[in-house]
């Protein structure tokens, strides 16, 4: 039995549910495409985390073992560049300034408060998937800082005890 067969069923961001053995189908159709080619790996991950949304790491055994790699890799690549994420993604992205004005005029205070606030650090997601917490260094508001943005709204001269109120309408 595979390692992926122990994982039924998951959420995806359009609310549907998805088979995850199908979408494994569809990562080894995509591990086919690709196998033999120079430089394989790389479009494979690309492919495999718009797939997942994010890349689980039974998905990156399975491509290891596909490709006759090993697992250290295949795990190397993914943690040498930012554009992958080993983390399942939110809904709602939620970025933080933390440049140098957000950050003196309170942005770590705005920070401390979304995580307190979603029960998430920096670069985790909410248990329901609904948010994702990340930092910024400077979005081009210094003037109206501190700052955030939910996705791509933003949100200007937030005070920590307005975070309740930011989020109210991206709660499902």
């Amino acid at each position: 039995m595979e390692e992926h067969k122990s994982i039924s069923q998951q959420k995806c961001t359009c609310s549907t549910t998805i088979d995850e053995d199908l979408l494994y189908e569809q990562l080894d159709d995509i591990i086919e495409l690709h196998k033999g080619k120079e430089g394989a790996l790389i479009p494979i991950l690309q492919s495999a985390q718009n797939l997942f949304g994010y890349l689980p790491e039974a998905a990156l055994k399975q491509i290891s073992r596909k490709l006759h790699k090993p697992y250290s890799e295949v795990a190397g690549v993914v943690g040498f560049y930012s554009y992958f994420s080993t983390v399942a993604k939110g809904k709602h992205t939620i970025r933080v300034c933390l440049g140098t004005a957000c950050y003196v005029r309170g942005g770590k205070d705005v920070l401390k408060s979304l995580m307190d606030h979603l029960k998430i650090n920096v670069s985790e997601t909410t248990a329901d998937r609904n948010f994702s917490l990340e930092v910024g260094r400077c979005f081009g508001a210094c003037g109206l800082a501190p700052v955030i943005m939910v996705d791509d709204v933003v949100y200007q001269k937030v005070k920590p005890s307005k975070i309740a109120e930011i989020l109210k309408p991206y709660i499902e």
